[in-house]
């Protein structure tokens, strides 16, 4: 009963990191290994299998927005403890791959064994590696339906040369990480377009509403992807409504509002989603349905609030 921890996506400009936490429970999987070290098949393939075989697993997710704010070093830490917190089932150990006890200062510090290349050789840490690899690698492919031309499903947000041409012909978007140092020219930009952002705190110039609505909207996403949301869209334009989210679960699509309000006291989400706007959002949910040709799909409208300097994700709620 050993809790297995890695994590993926440490080093790319763009994109989240994403920590993976399996407790194999007696669980035997052959072909488990670090993930790096088995072809996109086969990680797919071991990822089905350990979801539906393990005795519990988990993904913490932290939003390159969420790197920026408070460093690398604490985003490690913070997606640890999301993942962690996920396992509903005993353990009486926790390896993490490497050399640094992320769980330190918490009530399960205690109970952690660090390891180099315990990816390659732990059974529960390899799996950890894998689903956490597939489950980025995933959201990574799904964000070429939202930003065209940047290719993400090729390099997944690493800095590779066509991942760089594609920052200078199309600029940033809210996936990439300004604190890291070959993008942080682009904190000063006194001008953003729709696709761009400012890392939040450190922008000189004042920060513009598309900004802030993309910043939560980003919030929410990856608040979504956290709890088992495949986004398959963003910003979906009718005549009449714009919807901010689009994302699967199961057999369900939801079509999600987002709505930020600087100060929580200013009423939740919902008090935004007047009649005529439901009404809007339903013409374009079923203006998308009909245009993906989903419709053996269930479709549910819902709104998130985001608030405060941070932009915490205060609740998500599916309308009636």
């Amino acid at each position: 009963m050993i809790l297995g921890i890695d994590e993926v996506g440490r080093g790319p400009w763009a994109g989240p990191l994403v920590v993976g936490a399996v407790v194999l429970g007696g669980a035997t999987i052959d072909g488990l290994t670090d993930s790096k070290k088995i072809t996109k098949k086969r990680r797919t393939e071991l990822d089905g299998i350990i979801r539906e075989r393990v005795a519990g697993y988990g993904l913490g997710w932290v939003s390159a927005l969420e790197i920026d704010e408070i460093g690398l070093g604490e985003a490690l830490r913070l997606a640890t403890r999301r993942a962690v917190e996920k396992i509903k089932v005993p353990y009486h150990e926790i390896i993490i791959d490497g050399t640094i006890n992320l769980l330190a200062g918490t009530s399960k510090g205690g109970y952690v064994t660090t390891m180099k290349k315990a990816d390659l050789l732990v059974p529960s840490v390899s799996a950890a590696s894998i689903i956490a690899k597939v489950a980025r690698d995933n959201y990574m492919a799904n964000q070429d339906k939202v930003y065209d031309g940047y290719k993400f499903t090729s390099h997944v947000g690493y800095g590779t040369v066509m991942h760089r041409e594609a920052i200078e012909k199309h600029g940033i978007t809210p996936l990439h990480r300004l604190s890291f140092a070959p993008l942080a020219r682009y904190r000063s930009l006194a001008q953003l377009d729709a696709k761009t952002i400012d890392p939040p705190h450190e922008s000189a110039n004042p920060v513009s509403t598309t900004t802030v609505g993309s910043m939560a909207e980003e919030k929410v996403a990856n608040y979504l992807q956290g709890n088992g949301h495949e986004i398959i869209g963003r910003n979906w334009k009718t005549k009449y409504c714009e919807i901010d989210i689009i994302s699967s679960k199961g057999r369900t699509v939801y079509f999600t509002e987002v709505k930020y309000r600087k100060k929580s006291d200013r009423g939740d989400g919902l008090v935004a989603i007047t009649p005529k706007k439901q009404k809007q959002m339903t013409f374009a949910a079923k203006v998308y349905i009909q245009a993906k040709r989903m419709h053996d799909l269930d479709v549910q409208l819902a709104v998130a609030s985001v608030s405060g300097d941070t932009m915490v994700v205060e609740e998500w709620l599916a309308l009636a």
